[in-house]
Formats: C-alpha cells, sequence, structure tokens
C-alpha cells in the first residue's frame, strides 16, 4: 500500500496563489526533491549563491524539502555536501522526506520498511555508500543492512536523525508531501507531512499560509492558490527547481541543460 504513493499527479490548471508574503529583509530559497543528484544540487546551490549576492538581503535562508536521497546515483554525495558545505552564514533547514523515513526505518532493523524502500529506489543510495552490488544482488535483507551499517558514517545518520518536519516562515509553510487540511501545522502528523497526495493535492480549500511542497513530480512548477509544488522529478528530468521569496516577491531558480540518469 505505501508503495502505491510513488507516483506521479495527474495536474491541475496553474492558478495563481494568494498574496502571501516574508520579511523584505529576508530571501528564503525552497529546493524540491533530490533524489541523489548531486550534480543538480551543487549547481542550484551556485545559482541561489548568486542570486543571494545579486540582491544583498540582510538574511538569506535555504530549505531543503526532503527526498534527499534515492533514485539518483549520489545520496551520500548529497548528505555530504549538506554537512561540508560553507554555507557562508546562510540558515539552512532540512526537512525530512519519506525516502529519510524509510531508510531510518530499514537501519533500524524493519525488513518490511527495507523492501519498500528498495522498490522506491533505495538501492541507488544503498550504492552510493559502497556496498557492493553483489549484496543487493543477494537479495539478505540483514546482510544488506550490516553492509550498509558498516559503511554508512556515524555523522549522516545524526544528519538523518536531525532533519525537522516542517518550517514555518512568514505567510508560508514549508513541508514535504503536504498537509491535511482543515489541521494546523503544529498538530500535522508526520505520516501526513512526508506521504499524504490525493487529499491535499486535489483540496482547493484555502489554508492558513501558502504550502511550499515537493513529494509529486510535476513537469514544472505546480502552482495552485493554496499551495506550490517545486518537484520537477530531477533524478530523471535533470532539473531540480527551487522557489526564491523576499518580501511579497516571489521567483525560480533551476538547473539547466537537463540531463537525466536512469530511475533506479
Amino acid at each position: 500500500m505505501v508503495f502505491s504513493l510513488f507516483r506521479r499527479a495527474t495536474p491541475r490548471p496553474m492558478a495563481a496563489p494568494q498574496r502571501a508574503s516574508v520579511d523584505q529583509d529576508l530571501c528564503v530559497y525552497a529546493i524540491g526533491d533530490i533524489h541523489g543528484r548531486d550534480d543538480l544540487f551543487a549547481q542550484l546551490l551556485e545559482r541561489i549563491d548568486h542570486d543571494i549576492a545579486a540582491r544583498a538581503p540582510a538574511r538569506a535562508r535555504i530549505i531543503l524539502l526532503g527526498d534527499l536521497i534515492d533514485r539518483g546515483p549520489a545520496s551520500a554525495q548529497v548528505i555530504d555536501r549538506c554537512l561540508t558545505r560553507d554555507w557562508g552564514g546562510v540558515s539552512a533547514d532540512f526537512i525530512a522526506g519519506n525516502h529519510e523515513e524509510l531508510m531510518l526505518m530499514a537501519l533500524g532493523g524493519d525488513l518490511d520498511a527495507l523492501r519498500v524502500w528498495r522498490r522506491a529506489g533505495g538501492d541507488a543510495a544503498i550504492l552510493s555508500y559502497g556496498v557492493p552490488e553483489r549484496i543487493l544482488d543477494r537479495g539478505i535483507g540483514t546482510e544488506i543492512l550490516r553492509a550498509l551499517t558498516e559503511q554508512i558514517p556515524h555523522a549522516h545518520l545524526a544528519f538523518l536523525n536531525a532533519m525537522v518536519d516542517h518550517v514555518a516562515i512568514g505567510d508560508y509553510w514549508f513541508v514535504h508531501a503536504g498537509i491535511k487540511p482543515g489541521v494546523a501545522l503544529e498538530q500535522q502528523r508526520p505520516e501526513h507531512l512526508r506521504w499524504i497526495r490525493s487529499e491535499f493535492l486535489n483540496s482547493r480549500a484555502p489554508h492558513p499560509a501558502i504550502v511550499i511542497h515537493g513529494h509529486t513530480v510535476t513537469r514544472d512548477v505546480d502552482e495552485q492558490r493554496n499551495r506550490i509544488g517545486i518537484d520537477t522529478g530531477a533524478y530523471a528530468s535533470g532539473m531540480l527547481t527551487a522557489i526564491g521569496l523576499q518580501g511579497g516577491e516571489r521567483w525560480y531558480l533551476r538547473t539547466s541543460a537537463p540531463q537525466a540518469t536512469p530511475a533506479a
């Protein structure tokens, strides 16, 4: 049942989001699902750095919307970049996605979660940590988890466990998948924030804030009156997208010259 949630949405027609803002002296950038494409992540961070320099705000903040891992070839490298990058005074927030949840459940010894994680692209993440492919081919869950546990740095585990469920700034809520309509942000359950799909995507009801999310792949940014989806399927499309916010302004940054990588 969980695996059925990994699918693309049929997009609705675009609709201008309701008016919303953050502080005028603050630039906020939210990055959609990276899914192991460290090459695109590095490129987009460079674009964001140039954009911050051009706008010269008093403060800047970068939010990663989760699903940093799986499917693309460099999950370990993405997490390493998050840990070792010189953020240059920019605040960085890391939201947990459903893929990080599955990885942590598997590492906790849940073999059912391991099977779901592997079907959802987890093999790519496991290989990125140097686990030999022959161990994956044998398909023995305990052996796979033992090999991965031996390879994954403690700093990466600490990073994954420290990821947050949501971020609220100004008139925006930042989450991985979405929210359960009609429920206050502080009362949302983690499974809604990381896994929800149809109930959230199909809702036209106004939320207390504009919800910026990833999780559901669309060909381009999915702007609706109550939400903005920015998962443009980077692992396969080569297009990783970020939204920028300052005062009442909203804009988008993307990677260029898309180059697809096979989905795991």
